[in-house]
This record gives structure tokens, C-alpha cells and sequence, in this order.
């Protein structure tokens, strides 16, 4: 079972990974296209709208939902009933996103003014802003029908497609950065037509996969249907206990449009950096599980519940510790090599750099974030994650405001780090919480090995992160290279330091069984 799962994580790692380069090149044409001015920071506020509620209704409480009742209603009923479920959950679900799409549209000025209330010192700014929403606030509809039509996919097993989809996003919005900028008085204006046509895109390509499966929905009204009722009653807490992260992070965007211009755009470059290994481990692993843990949880299997859970865990303390050390030490390369180029100027790097340096404290727990909820959302328990989550997020806002009006009363030139190192320091309360919930309820249970594994990954991670420290350099001598040696110096350093980690990990006496699931 554990080789099943690792494949099927394989996949989704690799479709995410390329999902996650192309999003660096289109990360890299808007950096030196629109750099971090104010035109760039009105188009994040549009995109980051529609893509928070995206990442907390789609990917988080619907996602998380909707795949225990479908797997539920697969094992235990016939293929005729997944068939009836996914035609209702289709046709109530697109009803409820057309509604709130016309609404978004219409409401656009609220919705600016409440995500980006700095705006408001600017009319020119806060116009654009709201003309950009209205063209980007439809993928909301758009991509919480992909993530169910990805759902159904994942719960038969097929997670390529799901996990490929988001690809055609970002190749939607380099076409539109490339082919289109020149032709807007306000060229960020391509940028969000690209959003929408991306939303269209990605719920096309996924319809042929479902009709091979013989679920194509005939979309039709079924808010009395009991399983959908089911499935909105979970809903309601996961809106706010799955997404805790997002939520954060759109405090932070709230509290950096009222901080000096281009705020906005560093804080995104650098969570956009740490998003890249969140993604290519800590989602996929999170992804693949959700459907296996629902498995287990529906033939009443606790020790195998605990086990999958288990051999999450153990895989992500392999994979995400050396991922967050080298986020912090390579911070400024990372930063320099991708966006340093044209618009983006030095100042832009070392206040990216900085804010990157914060997240990436918190990049281990974001990652159990991610793989501990499924342990709650797979069991249909959503009080509990919602508990930590309003505790997590209460305590993100106290240090928000405590972080920033210390370092602006300091006169510190970068408040924004603020933001991201509450937002980190939040993400370590809610996974200390969500952890302490499962040990308490009995429902994980660690198995053996876990002090071996913490001392090798810890002490490789030690190797790796002063090897890279050493051969890194400053950022200003990465400022002083062309392109060419910044990308081979920094491929050096990316190989070298997973050499230093896998051989020191090797030498201590770390092998692949160690983090092998119980059979």
C-alpha cells in the first residue's frame, strides 16, 4: 500500500513540479514586465481575491468535503449512485457559483475596499483595481468546478489530470503577459483576461477524463438531496478551519496595502518561492492521502488510518526539512536568479529576500498544516480543525499588528517581514494544535523509529544548510552576475547542498524503509 501511495504521490509531485516551473516563468515575465509598481500590486489584489476564495472554498472545504461522502458513497453504494451524486453536487454547486460570480462582479468596489482598504488614498489605483476584479473574479466559478471534477478523478485514483490542470494557468497568463500587455493603455489589463480564459481553459480539459469514466454530470438542482446537504454542512467549518494559511495571507495583503508601495508585490514574490516545494510535497502528499484516509476511515480500519497518516508524516520530515533550510539560506539567490531583471531593482530583492527568510520558518508547518487536516476532514471532523484554526488565526492578527507597528515605530525600512514571520509563527500554533487533537483522540498514533529520523534529517539538514551558507556568497555579488552564471551558481548550489543532504543522510544510517508505512 505505502509503494501505491508513493507513486501515487509521485505523480502528483512531478505534474506539480511542472505546474510550479512554468509558474516561476510567468513569475519571472511579470517581474521584469511590471516589476513591483502599483499597477502590478492592483492586478495581485484582483488575482489574489478570486484565488483566496478559490484556495478556501475549491481546494479546501469542497475538496475536502466532497471526496469523503463520494469515496463513501463509492465503496458502500453502486456505481448508479456516485453517478446521481456527482449530477446533483454538479448542478447545486454551479448554481450557488453563479450566483456568487454575479454578485462579485457587481460588488467589486466592496470587495477592493475591504482586501486592499490602503487603495482607497489612490483612485486611479483603486479603479484599475476594480476593473481588473471583474474580469478575474469569474475563475472563482470557473476553478471550483475543476477541483470537483478533480475530486471525482482523485477518488478513482487518476491524480495526473487534476494535478496538470493548473499548468494551462500559467501558460494562459504568459501568453497574455507576452501577446497582449502592449495592447492595453494598462497593460496589467492582459494580465486578467488571462485569468479568465485560464479558469475556462482548465475546466475543459478535465470533461473528456470524466466522460472515459462514464461521469460526465447532467448538471440538476439537488439542495434536498441528503448526501449534498452532507456535504455543505461539512463545508461550513472547513471554509474557515482547512484554509487557516490563506487566511493569513490575505491579512498580510490587507495590512501591507496600507504600507509602502510594491509591499504587496514582495510579499507575493517571496510566499510564491516558498509555495514552490509547499506544492511539489507538502499538497501532493496531502492530495494523494485525503481518499486513502476516507478508505480506511469508511471499513473501520484505525490502526491503517493511523498508519497512512503515520508514513505522511515521517515522508515530509524527509523531504520538507532540507526544502526549508535551503529556502532560508538561498533566500537572495533565489530571489536575484529569478526576478532581478529589468523592472525588479535591487531594492526589490533584498525586501523580497527578507520576507522570504520569515515564510520560510514556517514552511514545516504549513507542510503538517497540509497533511494533518485530511486526519480530521477524512473522519468528516470539522469542529476540531476550525477550533485551531480560530485560535491560530487570532493569534496571526495580534502578532500582524504587534510585528508591524513595532518595526514601523522602529522606523525599520521593511515592516512587511512583519507580516510574513506573524503568519509563520501562526502556521506553528495551528499545526501544534491539530497534532495535539489527533494524539488526544487516539486517532494517530506514532509508530516506531520517529527519534532516528528526527536526528538523521536534523543533523543532514545542519550539513547541507552550512555547506550552502558557505559557498553562497552575498546577495550583492548575485547582483553583479548575468544571468548565465546566476543560474549556474545557483544550480551548483541547489545539487550540491542535495548531494551534502543525501550522502551525510546515507552516512548516518537513513534508509528508505525507515519511512516505509506498516504493512
Amino acid at each position: 500500500m505505502s509503494r501505491s501511495l508513493l507513486r501515487s504521490t509521485g505523480v502528483v509531485s512531478l505534474m506539480t513540479m511542472l505546474s510550479r516551473v512554468l509558474g516561476f516563468v510567468r513569475d519571472v515575465v511579470f517581474a521584469v514586465l511590471f516589476g513591483a509598481a502599483a499597477g502590478m500590486d492592483a492586478f495581485l489584489i484582483a488575482f489574489k481575491i478570486p484565488n483566496f476564495m478559490r484556495r478556501l472554498f475549491a481546494e479546501g472545504a469542497f475538496a475536502q468535503s466532497f471526496v469523503p461522502v463520494f469515496s463513501a458513497t463509492r465503496r458502500q453504494g453502486t456505481v448508479e449512485d456516485a453517478r446521481e451524486l456527482a449530477d446533483v453536487v454538479a448542478g447545486t454547486l454551479g448554481g450557488i457559483l453563479l450566483g456568487v460570480t454575479v454578485l462579485g462582479v457587481i460588488g467589486a468596489p466592496v470587495l477592493v475596499t475591504i482586501f486592499a482598504p490602503g487603495f482607497l488614498n489612490d483612485a486611479g489605483q483603486f479603479e484599475l483595481t476594480v476593473s481588473l476584479l471583474r474580469l478575474t473574479f469569474p475563475y472563482l466559478m470557473f476553478v471550483s468546478l475543476v477541483a470537483f471534477a478533480g475530486g471525482i478523478l482523485n477518488s478513482y485514483g487518476q491524480f495526473a489530470v487534476p494535478a496538470f490542470t493548473p499548468v494551462l494557468l500559467n501558460v494562459c497568463l504568459i501568453g497574455a503577459a507576452l501577446g497582449l500587455a502592449n495592447r492595453f493603455d494598462d497593460p496589467v489589463t492582459a494580465l486578467a483576461i488571462g485569468v479568465f480564459v485560464a479558469g475556462a481553459a482548465q475546466l475543459l480539459f478535465q470533461l473528456p477524463w470524466l466522460l472515459k469514466l462514464g461521469l460526465m454530470p447532467r448538471p440538476r438542482w439537488g439542495w434536498a438531496n441528503e448526501k449534498v446537504r452532507r456535504i455543505m454542512t461539512l463545508m461550513l467549518p472547513i471554509l474557515f478551519g482547512s484554509s487557516v494559511a490563506q487566511v493569513n495571507l490575505m491579512l498580510d495583503t490587507i495590512i501591507a496595502s496600507l504600507l509602502a508601495t510594491g509591499s504587496v508585490s514582495w510579499l507575493y514574490y517571496s510566499d510564491r518561492l516558498m509555495e514552490f516545494p509547499l506544492g511539489v510535497f507538502s499538497i501532493a502528499i496531502a492530495t494523494v492521502i485525503l481518499p486513502s484516509l476516507s478508505d480506511r476511515h469508511a471499513a473501520q480500519s484505525g490502526q491503517a488510518f493511523s498508519d497512512t497518516l503515520d508514513w505522511a508524516l515521517k515522508l515530509l520530515i524527509v523531504i520538507g526539512t532540507p526544502a526549508l533550510v535551503g529556502l532560508f539560506v538561498l533566500a537572495g539567490p533565489l530571489i536575484t536568479t529569478l526576478f532581478n531583471y529589468r523592472s525588479f531593482d535591487s531594492h526589490d530583492v533584498i525586501m523580497s529576500q527578507q520576507s522570504l527568510m520569515a515564510y520560510s520558518i514556517g514552511f514545516m508547518s504549513f507542510s503538517l498544516v497540509k497533511v494533518l487536516v485530511p486526519g480530521f476532514f477524512a473522519r468528516q471532523d470539522t469542529k476540531t480543525p476550525v477550533r485551531c484554526g480560530i485560535i491560530s488565526v487570532l493569534a496571526t492578527m495580534a502578532m500582524n499588528l504587534t510585528f508591524v507597528g513595532a518595526l514601523v515605530y522602529m522606523q525599520f525600512d521593511a515592516p512587511h517581514v512583519g507580516l510574513a514571520l506573524a503568519t509563520s509563527l501562526g502556521a506553528f500554533v495551528n499545526a501544534g494544535l491539530l497534532y495535539h487533537y489527533l494524539r488526544r483522540d487516539d486517532v494517530y498514533r506514532p509508530g516506531a523509529g520517529w527519534l532516528p529520523v528526527f536526528l538523521r534529517v536534523g543533523l543532514a539538514s545542519l550539513a547541507m544548510g552550512a555547506a550552502l551558507y558557505w559557498f553562497a556568497g552575498s546577495v550583492e555579488g548575485w547582483m553583479l552576475m548575468d544571468l548565465q552564471a546566476r543560474v549556474q551558481q545557483l544550480l551548483l548550489l541547489i545539487g550540491g547542498g542535495a548531494l551534502v543532504y543525501g550522502a551525510v543522510l546515507l552516512a548516518s544510517g537513513f534508509r528508505p524503509r525507515h519511512v516505509a508505512m506498516a504493512e
